[in-house]
């Protein structure tokens, strides 16, 4: 089967889907990223942008169950297009209900037809109707716990054995199928300007609906409506941020005047949240290697109308070159990962990474928690983030650094709202995707013995 050069199908939302899924497959490129261009390039029309998320994300999400679907309708091998157009069909057919099936095939012939020629149409409309006849088969057919596991979650079998390993089978499952579930959008509200019952009344006057949290006093749920065009966002009052991207900041323990230094800031989220914590006062220093990274974190701090934040293009790993030792009083190392905690918004990243990954992250993790420990005062701390779940990160990070520090210890007793004191335990906080119904987050706590110890 061969592929023409394919025009864009403007304004078909299945066509504009296929058209991401095989960009992502080739170049690995970014799911969420690729959506926004899409939408221009295909010129999507406003009521049919939701059917594109659902079905690109859908179909990167259901991967290896779609194939495992598939599979025994498939004689022969078809090119990766022909597949991810079948992944498409299949998707609609199972999880959605609001497609006419009759539809769905003929819309699925047609891109063929367009994409490839009569014959490759040919064997589409024959699958398509085979399943329609027959029905796809029951996962519950496979024997083994985690293969089955695998299978209905979509997730790569050697991470889910992985992870049963570290966390057991009961805890791996919850996880595994809330990484399916889209995440809610939460805001960080700006105690520098307003408070959260304000910032919800403001919002219920425009038709959007919030719900402050239980856990971060100042997070808010978006249940309905658009927060990034309103003039609470523009005007800085409030800051799209998952919920437990904001803990961090929380276990700084941030005091008036405070000298501090975000490692690896970009895009800014931590950074303007510490510093609307100084409350005006202090001053924070947010390094990022890159500049158009660095841009980012200004354009925040621009909109929130902070003035003691200082931004810095440098390697963080060198940091002790430019700026004087144990000169901070709080350090925030939110470090490079894996990034398998946010797999409900990227997930395309549990096909990609491998074993090997981890390793490597964790030299680059103990390279920046050994250049924060020179610049932090004695009596300082140090906080260490990252959005994965994963031991060697996370665990393994904090032993070795402890064991090649002495000076280091991690704090047991910190202050967190209430609601929050059951995740954290001798010094260290490992967030779930299940447990806050936010990104999974590994936090731990440092302190810098003083002088006299």
């Amino acid at each position: 089967m061969s592929k023409k050069t394919t025009k864009i199908w403007r304004g078909n939302v299945r066509d504009a889907a296929l058209s991401i899924l095989l960009s992502v497959e080739k170049n690995q490129s970014y799911s969420n990223l690729l959506l926004h261009q899409t939408i221009e390039t295909y010129d999507i029309s406003d009521q049919d942008r939701a059917l594109l998320t659902e079905l690109t994300y859908g179909c990167i999400q259901r991967k290896l169950t779609l194939d495992y679907f598939l599979e025994p309708f498939v004689k022969g091998k078809l090119e990766s297009w022909v597949r991810l157009l079948l992944h498409l069909s299949i998707y609609q057919l199972v999880y959605l209900d609001r497609i006419p099936n009759h539809a769905i095939v003929h819309e699925s012939v047609e891109i063929a037809k367009k994409r490839g020629h009569k014959g490759v149409a040919a064997v589409v409309n024959g699958i398509l109707r085979s399943i329609l006849r027959e029905g796809v088969r029951s996962i519950e057919e496979i024997d083994d716990e985690n293969l089955q596991l695998s299978i209905a979650s979509s997730h790569p079998l050697w991470l889910v054995e992985r992870w049963v390993k570290q966390f057991g089978y009961e805890k791996t499952a919850e996880m595994v199928h809330t990484n399916n579930v889209p995440p809610v959008q939460t805001v960080r509200v700006n105690l520098m300007k307003t408070t959260p019952d304000v910032v919800i009344q403001a919002f219920q006057e425009e038709g959007i609906e919030v719900e402050q949290s239980r856990f971060v006093p100042e997070c808010l749920y978006v249940m309905k409506g658009s927060i990034a065009k309103t003039d609470l966002f523009k005007h800085g009052f409030v800051t799209i941020q998952d919920e437990s991207s904001m803990i961090p900041s929380l276990l700084l323990d941030v005091e008036k005047d405070n000298r501090i230094l975000d490692m690896c800031a970009a895009p800014g989220g931590k950074t303007t949240h510490i510093a609307e914590r100084l409350n005006a006062t202090g001053s924070l220093t947010s390094v990022d290697l890159h500049a158009h990274k660095v841009k980012l974190i200004d354009e925040q701090v621009q909109r929130l109308e902070l003035d003691n934040v200082h931004t810095i293009v440098a390697n963080s790993k060198e940091l002790s070159d430019i700026l004087e030792e144990e000169s901070f009083d709080r350090i925030l190392v939110d470090a490079p990962c894996s990034g398998l905690g946010v797999i409900r918004r990227k997930p395309d990243i549990k096909y990609t990474k491998q074993a090997s990954d981890f390793d490597s992250l964790h030299v680059t993790q103990l390279q920046l928690l050994d250049e924060a420990s020179r610049l932090l005062r004695p009596e300082g701390r140090l906080v260490y983030s990252t959005c994965t779940i994963e031991a060697t990160e996370n665990n393994e990070t904090v032993q070795a650094f402890l064991a090649k520090h002495p000076e280091m210890e991690l704090l047991k007793d910190v202050a967190l709202p209430e609601s929050l004191t059951r995740f954290y335990s001798d010094g260290m906080m490992q967030l779930f995707p299940q447990d806050l119904n936010s990104d999974g987050f590994f936090i731990a706590v440092f302190r810098k013995k003083g002088v006299s110890q």
